[in-house]
């Protein structure tokens, strides 16, 4: 159903159309609720990492699998893309159809 937004609006019969501004903020800020954080109970400070923390100690638990046969570097972007995004490969050097596009 479509809505007519320059329709006039009704207001409900248990607000009155002459309340004052004061009125309307102090009935807010009496409903209103602090903000809280969503954390997940899993969650502590430690997952949060701050602009400038110092990370050399921290260890990566990350698995790296080397390039495969079917897959190439950009020399352009340097991201490595299966074979079936080579747009062009010039003296060795290949590139994808995103940096070519």
């Amino acid at each position: 159903m479509a809505t007519d937004y320059d329709e006039p609006r009704v207001r409900p019969e248990d607000q009155p159309a002459n309340e004052s501004l004061e009125a309307i903020q102090a009935q807010r800020s009496a409903t209103t609720q602090t903000a809280l954080i969503d954390v997940e109970d899993g969650e502590t400070a430690e997952g949060i990492d701050l602009p400038g923390a110092d990370l050399s100690h921290e260890e990566l638990l990350i698995q790296v699998i080397p390039q495969q046969e079917d897959e190439f570097t950009c020399m352009s972007c340097f991201l490595v893309h299966h074979r079936s995004q080579l747009a062009r490969e010039k003296n060795g050097q290949k590139y994808c159809t995103e940096c070519e596009g």
